[in-house]
């Protein structure tokens, strides 16, 4: 009889003992891919920093030629302040999504501003910014990558219950916004005082005659709003 007790207490032992394996091991690759994650992010976070310290520089420039496209500037400042205030993978993604969508508008309009449009700082900016955005594109190729093979363990049996024991979390792709398909609307002339309104007339984009406030050049005839 104490025979029997020996053995199934060894294979108790035994089980246990495999168990105690697995769970390592699975703790440690869930953990090894997770940092793989965490690193691919931090590549994107380089360039997103780079990205984002361009930004003042873009702002003033903008401002000295379209300074009454105050939309925009708004929203590229929101952008900049919201990315600096968060340390949050998602947030900052976010707030990239929400400075590419402002970048492409502003862009699109500067093609009403010859003189925005010419200017060395500005077309300069221009370079960079895209530059930047292309090595964007290429990290987020390995992130999401990382991310896909992390939430995979995280999802098949018997791994996810590991993920469960010690709070592990899935991590969301890096998504790209669609691009702008409909050219942004111009400042409303409206919203100008009458110094501004002097000081900024809105022209055509076509014979750069200025406007008068209706939808076609009094000049060309061509339809601008």
């Amino acid at each position: 009889m104490g025979w029997i007790i020996g053995i199934g207490f060894v294979v108790i032992l035994i089980l246990l003992i495999v168990i105690a394996v697995f769970i390592i091991t699975t703790y440690n690759q869930l953990v090894k891919a997770r940092n793989k994650v965490k690193n691919s992010f931090a590549q994107i976070d380089a360039q997103l920093q780079r990205r984002f310290d361009l930004l003042p520089n873009l702002e003033e420039t903008v401002e000295r030629f379209a300074s009454h496209e105050k939309k925009i500037l708004q929203n590229v400042a929101a952008a900049r302040s919201g990315y600096m205030s968060t340390n949050v993978a998602k947030e900052k993604l976010a707030m990239n999504n929400q400075l590419t969508s402002t970048l492409k508008s502003l862009f699109v309009l500067s093609e009403h501003y010859p003189e925005l449009k010419a200017n060395t700082n500005f077309v300069k900016l221009q370079e960079e910014l895209s530059e930047t955005e292309d090595k964007v594109t290429f990290a987020r190729q390995f992130y999401n990558d990382a991310v896909t093979i992390y939430n995979n363990k995280l999802q098949m049996f018997p791994a996810n219950m590991v993920a469960g024991m010690f709070g592990f979390h899935e991590e969301e792709l890096f998504n790209v916004v669609e691009e702008v398909r409909e050219a942004p609307q111009l400042f409303d002339d409206n919203d100008l005082t009458d110094e501004e309104r002097e000081r900024y007339p809105l022209k055509c984009p076509h014979c750069m005659g200025v406007l008068d406030g209706t939808r076609n050049c009094p000049y060309c005839g061509a339809r601008v709003v």
